[in-house]
């Protein structure tokens, strides 16, 4: 502002944290096919993003929304307030992707070999240090452990239960995956790796 003093710019929130008002929910929860379109207005980009961080898949993270979306249909009585209306989404997204990878089983005993072998495909220094090209070439397991736990905040106890593994075996994948993540990003900026 031109006299010195500063205006406060209130956000408001984006993708999952988004509220959900009572009236909307109330209606939706009636088959009010207004209030349902009204849900996927504000929620419906914030899934696909996150389906699609997982997948690394367009088209099969708009089949996820899809399908959330229509579960959600006859769902919605079953969501009862104690998280919020995001939180509870954001559940549903993601177990959908997990299943989706699950039926895909391309991560079935691979997913060690997968990891010792990650390179990128080609020695051009710019796409070596974009984050969603590095994370594509992860193995799909690496890849929605590393956007579950990193990006997302899901606990190692969720995510195992979520695959059906140990913690440890959780807490190893990530490992493993950051690390070659890392060792990519710092052979990139520096022109060499750090040998410390």
């Amino acid at each position: 502002m031109a006299d010195g003093s500063s205006q406060r710019v209130e956000s408001s929130p984006i993708g999952f944290a988004q509220v959900l008002d009572d009236i909307t929910l109330q209606r939706a929860r009636r088959g009010d096919a207004d209030a349902f379109a009204a849900i996927y207005d504000r929620y419906g980009v914030a899934c696909y993003n996150l389906a699609l961080r997982i997948l690394g898949e367009p088209s099969a993270a708009q089949d996820i929304v899809h399908d959330v979306f229509v579960r959600l249909i006859g769902g919605l009585r079953s969501f009862r307030g104690d998280a919020p209306f995001g939180a509870w989404l954001k559940r549903m997204v993601t177990n959908a992707t997990i299943d989706a990878l699950r039926g895909r089983q391309r991560f079935i005993d691979v997913e060690d070999e997968a990891l010792a072998t990650f390179a990128p495909s080609t020695d051009d220094a710019e796409d070596r240090v974009d984050a969603w090209a590095l994370l594509m070439r992860l193995p799909p397991r690496a890849r929605a452990i590393v956007v579950l736990h990193e990006v997302e905040g899901y606990t190692h106890k969720e995510l195992a239960q979520w695959f059906g593994q140990s913690e440890s075996y959780s807490k190893s994948i990530l490992a493993r995956a950051l690390a070659q993540l890392h060792g990519r990003v710092g052979g990139t900026i520096g022109g060499t790796e750090d040998n410390d």
